[in-house]
């Protein structure tokens, strides 16, 4: 055992107990041999039995042994300490049918540590030794266990590849540029292989300067996240409180209209019943009156009756009856009028300033958002199924094609009643609503087409510029006729110059606020482009502003 280097089974000098290396080993009755304190643990379990057993072999003792120490074991495992122990392979160094296998092993073969690139072998960690050890061998490029080392062989010469071919790009052996490569610019693998290191270690810069910008970024759009959260908070708070003192103080107001009216109300009454009396007494007087006088007109005593009568006769002055018939029989409805124009000014208040805020877009926003596609394909990366929305079509717009395509009629549809339905222009809106990067085409035919998009809050009842694509701020529209294109927005009218085309692509950055019309046939022509502050989310429209049969469709993209 003084030689180094003896092979020995690690489990062969192992406690079958814990394992590991025999420590104080010793060696009971039957033969096997074991740490004494694993054996005298085994054996104190079984004391209650007074029967000691081998944990191997079964075989049973009575008394219990006397256990002395195995001194030529307690030797032969402190050399083997001393001069290192070269343990079998374990199952695990063997190759599998995933592994790369030592090319130099003869039986069962080894995984491989290393591949050679100068000797296109791979080997072990026996095998690899003399690359450490000989220095012929120390020059040679030693790299990470590949099965593809037959790649760098040239497979019409067999000669390893150690050129690199500039003009085909591609890697060949030094016999290469004799015949099919000659006159070729050609370098070393290893010049080659540097200048193209270096060309990658700057685009790693590149991308980790650019994963430092976006970290930058991420980190500020957090931060921008939960101040957004924190404003929200507390416009809720402050909002609840805000709203809580409006309708405590419409509540106030109501209860003192509502005083008003019932004291006016007792008040008109009370001299409503004051003039009722004193009418009731006259009549009553008149009554009495009129009851002498008939009395008088019965008497035969023609000298009663001419005395009596200047007396009977005379009446009081009567009442003007004309300040109870010139009355209206109208009351409160100023009343009525007044709180009805202050509901509708409170709505339209509330509606114009509390519909219409948003997040101002920053400089920040704009420089995140990505670039504008600039071809059909990029633009097509981005492209929408939309389908028109039998809801909203005009009773004389046809949809068909799966609702695509919409032609103008002469008949009216009798489609039923819907309160999205356009009463009056001849419109109709997209179902799915539009948000992030959309892109659509429309193909139209005709004497004129407007392609929108619109806010799904947009009137549609009446025929009001408010109901209209491009004539309100709910709608864009580009209107587009057989000699010319014109967008409209809020009824400003834009003129827009570009080639005519059946075919009009709409692209939609919802959040970068932008909104671009394009004409599209063998290219793509920018005709006009709007940049604001989308509020909501938008829709897809169609109007048909010109004659009979005109018909538009949104085209299948994909």
């Amino acid at each position: 055992m003084a030689q180094k280097g003896v092979q020995l089974n690690q489990e062969t000098i192992s406690c079958s107990i814990c394992l590991d290396l025999l420590k104080d080993p010793v060696t009971i009755p039957c033969g096997h041999s074991y740490c004494m304190n694993c054996i005298k643990s085994h054996w104190d379990g079984e004391d209650g039995k007074n029967i000691y057993s081998c944990p191997q072999c079964r075989k049973e003792f009575i008394p219990r042994p006397v256990l002395m120490k195995n001194t030529m074991l307690t030797d032969l495992v402190e050399q083997l300490k001393t001069f290192g122990l070269q343990a079998a392979p374990a199952e695990h160094c063997y190759a599998g049918p995933e592994d790369v296998a030592c090319d130099f092993c003869t039986e069962r073969k080894l995984k491989a540590v290393k591949s050679c690139l100068m000797c296109l072998v791979s080997y072990c960690e026996k095998h690899l030794q003399p690359h450490y050890d000989v220095a012929q061998l120390k020059k040679h490029k030693l790299v990470e266990p590949s099965k593809k080392l037959q790649e760098n062989i040239c497979s019409h010469h067999g000669e390893v590849m150690k050129i690199f071919c500039r003009t085909d790009q591609q890697c060949i052996c030094y016999l290469c540029p004799v015949d099919e490569h000659k006159g070729h610019d050609t370098v070393s693998v290893a010049a080659e292989r540097t200048e193209r290191q270096r060309e990658l270690e700057l685009s790693r810069q590149q991308i980790q300067q650019r994963i430092q910008d976006r970290d930058k970024d991420v980190k500020l759009l957090q931060q921008e996240g939960e101040a957004i959260t924190s404003f929200a908070n507390k416009a809720v708070e402050d909002t609840e409180k805000l709203f809580t003192q409006l309708i405590c103080l419409m509540e106030e107001r109501r209860s003192d209209v509502k005083q008003q009216i019932r004291s006016q109300q007792e008040t008109e009454v009370s001299r409503v019943k004051e003039l009722q009396e004193k009418l009731e007494q006259e009549i009553t007087e008149l009554k009495r009156k009129d009851a002498e006088l008939k009395l008088l007109s019965h008497t035969e005593d023609h000298n009663h009756f001419l005395h009596n009568y200047p007396s009977v006769s005379a009446l009081s002055e009567p009442r003007d009856s004309s300040i109870i018939n010139s009355r209206p029989l109208r009351y409160f409805e100023d009343v009525t009028a007044a709180v009805s124009e202050l509901r509708d000014l409170l709505q339209d208040v509330l509606t114009q300033k509390l519909t219409n805020f948003s997040l101002t877009v920053t400089e920040e926003d704009v420089l995140l958002s990505e670039p504008e596609p600039k071809t059909r394909t990029e633009f097509l990366r981005y492209s929408q199924d939309i389908t028109l929305d039998p809801n909203t079509a005009n009773r004389y717009l046809l949809l068909s094609q799966g609702h695509r395509k919409a032609t103008r009629i002469s008949e009216d549809q009798s489609y039923p009643h819907h309160p999205d339905r356009f009463t009056y222009w001849f419109q109709v809106l997209s179902r799915e609503s539009l948000t992030g990067r959309c892109y659509w085409e429309v193909e139209w035919r005709g004497e004129g087409v407007s392609v929108a998009v619109a806010y799904k809050n947009i009137s549609r009842a009446g025929s009001s510029d408010q109901c209209v694509f491009g004539f309100n701020n709910k709608s864009w529209a580009l209107v587009c006729g057989q000699n010319s294109f014109t967008f409209r927005f809020n009824n400003i009218q834009t003129p827009v110059s570009g080639p005519r085309s059946s075919r009009v692509g709409v692209y939609l950055d919802h959040r970068a606020g932008i909104l671009s019309f394009y004409s599209v046939s063998e290219t793509m022509t920018l005709l006009h482009r709007v940049r604001t502050v989308f509020t909501q989310p938008l829709h897809a429209g169609l109007w048909f502003n010109w004659s009979v049969q005109d018909t538009a469709e949104l085209c299948k993209l994909k």
